[in-house]
């Protein structure tokens, strides 16, 4: 069954930093790996306001599920990690614009700290459109 396992790679998102792929999709669902709020050229927004790192991360994700067939219409579920629930209120705005009508199933969880400093990580799965 592994033979039918796509991984996927796009230059509209950071390429991984580690053993890891942006994505993968089997049959009709698509996976993408936790997204830190990185350029795609892989330089650091950590010290950027957290708003910002949001749309960088949201970027990073739509720009991994456009190149597996699929967009914000056809997300399943969001995982987001946040640093400081005092942020929930500035992820729910971005998220929202972001996302427009879509409203996937989602959890948002409150973390001490993240990998490079960052203050948001978010993943997805979703269907192919």
């Amino acid at each position: 069954m592994t033979e039918s396992i796509t991984r996927i790679a796009t230059a509209g998102a950071p390429a991984p930093a580690g053993h890891y792929a942006q994505g993968t999709a089997w049959r009709d669902l698509v996976f993408v790996s936790g997204q830190l709020a990185a350029r795609p050229d892989g330089s650091h927004t950590a010290d950027q306001p957290f708003a910002a790192q949001v749309r960088q991360a949201l970027a990073s994700l739509l720009a991994i599920l456009a190149e597996a067939g699929s967009g914000p219409e056809h997300i399943l579920r969001v995982t987001a990690y946040i640093v400081g629930v005092e942020n929930w209120p500035d992820f729910n705005r971005v998220y929202a614009e972001m996302l427009g009508e879509a409203r996937p199933a989602r959890t948002v969880v409150p973390v001490p700290e993240l990998h490079h400093g960052y203050l948001v990580e978010i993943e997805a799965t979703a269907v192919r459109g």
